[in-house]
């Protein structure tokens, strides 16, 4: 007898459905995945020549480690892993559909002798009275029972949850979802960011290691941003954003965002993400001149200068919400006046302003007392932007992926046979089961049912 030999498509089929190869594919995917955790991704190039080196900065960028997960070679990866998946998938579906859609209903001593549990029990009573009776034992335990008469024997076959036996091709094709959700997000998506000043807005987002902005179609503008910190400190305990969504000049959406908490309007998500000063703050000063008592209020911007009684004038040369614990305070200057221009180098006299301590600068005995009310700085808001339009068929893929190893491995598929064969005593009865998850389980059961059964047909 001789062997035929495979063609070369029935090699390729052989090779997408082996084992060795899902192993393989499965292990570089995790090796790679490594890589892209501990290397950052998507970084500006500065910041990986400082810590690499621009060697390795130019090897990284050869093998697409900086942007791996959209690489054409991890793609690729997935790609064959996916046609593995589905080629063992197609190889060993046929199998189980014919075992769920077409048991064998009619089984003979041969199939009760491959059956791990079986047994057997021989009644006066007639066999159609047996297999009554039999069948109402098994119904009760059991469930709906199917017969058939065939060469003088009366067979009975009942099955449960054969569906469970698909759970595992559930899960295959879950995967196979959450891999297509994750490619469309790779390919129509994107993941850029955008910074808004307070009381601006914005229609463009940007694209990280690009220069070219994304229209986004609508504008969003923020009206508030309010950062908090923790005393006597400068590390901010919570920063939140009011948002406003227009669209066609219409307003249609506002949120106050702030970190876990994003705006998403027509499939884009906002996320709070970074904030910064815009511009200089603006200070509202008390000036008392001490001869003559008069008071006035000033408001300036740091760096401007600014008139005070008698034709002197001041700017703000420094300034840090946090000095030394004792809370915002500004370095005030004291120039000639008005018109005079500051040269490089230049010094004036000059003396620290505390806002929690109004009476502070008293103490200086200059011939001007000046006290901190308030100060304003103006932030912008830096905001994350995601677009995924494969996002809801990831979720789709992850809901399967559960019901799928719910049904895999807490499920399983029992069967049940019961022949019935007339003696000339009376009758004969072969029964079996079995499940394919979960044996230890069914062993207790199949015992109970054993003596239920055989209690039914003997004692009548």
């Amino acid at each position: 007898m001789t062997t035929r030999d495979k063609s070369f498509f029935e090699h390729i089929w052989d090779f997408f459905c082996s084992l060795k190869l899902a192993i393989a594919t499965l292990i570089l995917l995790a090796i790679t995945s490594i890589i892209g955790t501990v290397i950052q991704q998507n970084a500006n190039p500065q910041e990986y020549i400082q810590e690499y080196g621009p060697t390795a900065y130019k090897i990284f960028v050869a093998l697409d480690f900086l942007d791996m997960y959209h690489s054409w070679w991890f793609i690729t990866l997935l790609i064959v892993f996916a046609v593995n998946l589905t080629c063992c998938s197609i190889k060993r579906l046929p199998r189980i559909v014919r075992i769920v859609a077409h048991p064998d209903k009619t089984p003979d001593e041969k199939f009760f002798r491959t059956l791990g549990r079986k047994g057997e029990v021989e009644t006066s009573l007639s066999a159609e009275e047996a297999a009554g009776r039999a069948a109402e034992a098994v119904g009760r335990l059991f469930g709906r029972i199917e017969r058939t008469d065939v060469d003088g024997r009366i067979c009975l076959f009942t099955q449960k949850m054969a569906w469970s036996r698909f759970g595992v091709y559930v899960v295959h094709a879950s995967i196979l979802v959450i891999f297509a959700g994750a490619l469309m997000g790779a390919f129509w998506g994107y993941k850029a960011f955008v910074n808004i000043p307070e009381g601006s807005s914005s229609d463009k987002v940007w694209p990280r290691n690009s220069n070219q902005p994304i229209e986004l179609g609508f504008t969003v503008r923020c009206d508030r941003f309010d950062v908090e910190f923790y005393p006597n400190s400068r590390r901010p305990r919570e920063f939140v954003s009011d948002l406003v969504v227009l669209d066609n000049g219409q307003e249609v959406l506002k949120k106050t965002i702030e970190v876990n908490d994003p705006l998403t309007y027509k499939g884009i998500t906002f996320y709070q993400s970074s904030y910064g000063p815009m511009g200089n703050p603006l200070f509202h000063f008390k000036v008392r001149e001490r001869a003559t008592g008069e008071t006035v209020e000033v408001k300036v911007r740091q760096g401007e200068p600014a008139e005070l009684p008698g034709g002197a004038a001041f700017r703000v040369a420094d300034f840090t919400e946090q000095f030394q614990n004792f809370g915002a305070a500004a370095r005030i200057e004291l120039l000639p006046g008005m018109t005079h221009e500051h040269k490089p180098g230049e010094r004036h006299p000059s003396f620290v302003v505390l806002k929690n301590f109004p009476d502070f600068d008293a103490q200086r005995g200059g011939k001007y007392i000046f006290s901190l009310l308030d100060y304003k700085q103006r932030y912008y808001t830096g905001l994350q932007v995601a677009k995924d339009p494969g996002v809801w068929v990831v979720w789709l893929g992850c809901f399967m992926m559960v019901v799928g190893c719910f049904a895999a491995f807490f499920l399983s598929h029992r069967r049940i046979w019961v022949v019935v064969q007339a003696t000339d005593k009376g009758s004969r009865v072969l029964y079996g089961g079995n499940a394919h998850r979960n044996q230890p389980a069914f062993e207790i059961w199949f015992e109970n049912f054993s003596a239920q059964l055989e209690d039914a047909v003997k004692n009548g």
